[in-house]
């Protein structure tokens, strides 16, 4: 299926979950466009035994706890530094064609929230005005933010 990539969001659905080195590797090139603003990876919960060390991915030098087992990838892009389209879609397809040699669907569309939502305010309750734009949308009620996100500087 070809894409036009004149949105903001680009779902990258592979077709079985992936594990640690898939997700590292992937998520590794796909930080390395720079009209790439933010990764979002979304999948089922890995629970960690008691002893047990939790499974990580490392991205540009910094350790990343993974709690999930990737099933899906949210990318959203600064289309405002998207010259020609077709070349930025065919590069996310390479890189993905890379490393996801089973195969994969990519859809365009809104995926991340781009505004605060009513979920946001009962999550962060007067402090919603000082939530920083790169935490809007992965907001998750059953656990502190700083459990599950990790900001990576490009």
């Amino acid at each position: 299926m070809d894409i036009e990539c004149q949105v903001t969001d680009i779902e990258i659905f592979p077709h079985r979950l992936l594990g640690c080195e898939t997700t590292e590797k992937l998520l590794t090139d796909l930080n390395e466009i720079d009209a790439v603003n933010r990764i979002v990876i979304h999948g089922r919960r890995v629970p960690v035994e008691d002893g047990e060390e939790p499974r990580f991915i490392t991205i540009k030098g910094e350790r990343i706890d993974l709690h999930v087992k990737t099933g899906r990838v949210l990318i959203e892009i600064r289309t405002a530094e998207v010259e020609d389209p077709d070349v930025f879609c065919n590069e996310i397809r390479g890189i993905c064609t890379q490393h996801l040699p089973f195969g994969f669907n990519m859809t365009e569309g809104t995926f991340i929230r781009k505004q605060k939502t009513v979920s946001d305010g009962l999550k962060y309750g007067e402090n919603i005005d000082n939530i920083p734009d790169k935490l809007v949308g992965l907001t998750d009620q059953n656990v502190l933010v700083g459990e599950r996100t990790t900001s990576i500087k490009k």
